[in-house]
């Protein structure tokens, strides 16, 4: 990098024009811009005939593009919606307006009113009358941002990325609204969001390992959360019927493709319902999600004057594959599935834990049901392309789970595979007190204060003995759920800002 070009220097020929807007008499930090308009709705009100004046439009972002030809400059600018080009000719612009025109970065944050017009190019643009300085960028752009290929690099400066990067606005955008979709379908069915605590004194809900933290005050241990499920079932206990909490739960493990030590998830539970309306509920919720996502694939194709997909078609792209979401999904057991991928009945023991030793998992004191788990993770979970309902699994490996009446050696329970991914885990609930506290203790015999992943939680077995109606719950892994329907193939893509190891400063 020459002298000349160094950041340096470049920061400083930025102070050097931020002064010269102070002279010029502006704020070069702005003041509200009211009544601005999107720059997907300002491109269409283009005439269709280029040279053609249409109306004037009020737009506002940040600078992506400049071109300066003497005494005829032209800009691209971008906002949430879209990109839009400037053009202003010295001969019809303000001497005042010009002046603060030619202290303008890559970067910068302007406001602009005039008509928009096609050049006789076609190009759509809005011809400048009056500027307005928003925000003056002290920073020079990445010339090749999007050319980066260390990942890290992007996530650690996630602002850049969003600016910079095509596509990563508006991947998060569309999460927020896939998002919106979920609280809006769970609202039709008259399901309260409630807020659960974050700070828990004991880490339960689930089997993961917590992060720890110590409340002075009080000088107790505490847990960031590793579920939603006891304080809202204790909501349930308290009367209300439909409920849920989607937020940010945090477990102290690995980190990968699917992974993340802090994500989103939402827990919902139904009174009066089971595992079927949890399995009917997941796939409004999800086919919901998935219109969202055409209708945004729609909108977006039509301003670029390409034709839109189907949007009755429900089926998005997954790598070099489709996803058809189209109702009803298949509904397997867990031991169908096991002789139609395993090739052995569930109950055949030989034969399963020979196939087990075949492939280098042990099984010399292990209990049978840990084998059959084990089994069915390698052949059969990498395999269920779906979407796929396996309900009705072995009691066994689901101890706090309301049995089937007819056969109790079965749990009411399923998980939702999309492409090999664990979507959607449900139950029907467990809704004795004695039992649950049984199986508690069951569950935590045995096992160390350090080994052990799940706590007793007095307080919600004596919120349980109170009485809770027979229910349906489910959690929903939402991060993994974006991933999915925006064909992304890592939850940091899907995640603003996901966890990073320090950066470590040069030296």
């Amino acid at each position: 990098m020459s002298e000349a070009a160094t950041p340096d220097r470049l920061e400083a020929v930025r102070l050097e024009k931020l002064k010269k807007i102070v002279e010029l008499g502006h704020d070069p930090y702005g003041q509200r811009f009211d009544n601005h308009q999107a720059i997907r709705d300002v491109r269409a009100l283009a005439p269709a005939d280029n040279g053609v004046d249409g109306e004037k439009v009020r737009v506002a972002g940040r600078i992506m593009l400049a071109n300066d030809k003497g005494k005829l400059k032209f800009f691209h600018i971008q906002d949430m919606t879209g990109r839009i080009q400037l053009m202003v000719s010295k001969a019809d612009c303000p001497e005042p307006v010009w002046q603060l025109i030619e202290q303008l970065d890559l970067g910068d944050i302007v406001g602009v009113d005039g008509p928009v017009r096609r050049t006789r190019t076609g190009e759509i643009t809005v011809f400048i009358q009056d500027l307005k300085i928003l925000c003056k960028s002290l920073t020079q752009p990445p010339e090749k941002f999007h050319g980066v290929s260390d990942v890290e690099t992007l996530l650690r400066h996630r602002h850049l990325d969003l600016i910079y990067t095509e596509g990563v606005l508006d991947r998060m955008l569309l999460r927020t609204r896939i998002i919106d979709s979920i609280r809006t379908t769970l609202k039709s069915h008259k399901f309260y969001e409630t807020e659960t605590p974050v700070l828990h004194a004991i880490a339960g809900g689930a089997a993961a390992r917590p992060f720890v933290t110590h409340h002075n005050a009080l000088d107790i241990p505490l847990y960031l959360r590793i579920a939603l499920e006891l304080h809202l079932k204790r909501l349930m206990v308290g009367g209300i019927e439909r409920v849920y909490d989607m937020s940010r739960v945090f477990r102290n493990e690995g980190i990968d493709s699917t992974h993340n030590p802090e994500f989103t998830m939402i827990e919902l539970y139904q009174a009066y319902g089971d595992y079927r309306s949890m399995m009917d509920l997941a796939e409004e919720v999800i086919t919901n999600c998935v219109r969202v996502v055409l209708a945004d694939k729609a909108a977006r194709a039509i301003a670029k004057g390409e034709t839109p997909p189907d949007q009755e078609r429900l089926v998005l792209p997954w790598g070099d594959t489709e996803v058809d979401f189209t109702p009803p999904w298949r509904r397997a057991t867990y031991a169908e599935l096991f002789l139609e991928h395993v090739g052995v009945d569930i109950a055949d023991m030989p034969a399963i834990i020979e196939i087990a030793k075949k492939k280098g998992l042990e099984t010399n004191n292990v209990h049978p049901d840990v084998i059959v788990s084990e089994v069915f993770e390698l052949f059969v979970e990498d395999s269920l392309v779906g979407p796929v309902f396996v309900i009705d699994y072995p009691a066994a490996i689901c101890p706090l789970t309301k049995r089937k009446q007819d056969n109790p050696a079965i749990a009411e329970r399923f998980e939702l595979y999309i492409q090999r991914m664990e979507l959607a885990n449900a139950y029907t609930e467990l809704n004795d007190s004695k039992l649950q506290e049984d199986l508690f203790r069951t569950q935590l015999a045995g096992l160390s204060e350090e080994d052990s992943m799940a706590k007793m939680d007095h307080e919600f077995i004596q919120a349980l003995r109170c009485g809770m109606p027979p229910a349906g719950g489910m959690g929903i892994g939402i991060d993994r759920l974006i991933m999915l329907l925006t064909n992304s193939r890592s939850i940091r893509d899907v995640i603003f800002f996901p966890l990073l190891k320090p950066e470590i400063p040069a030296k």
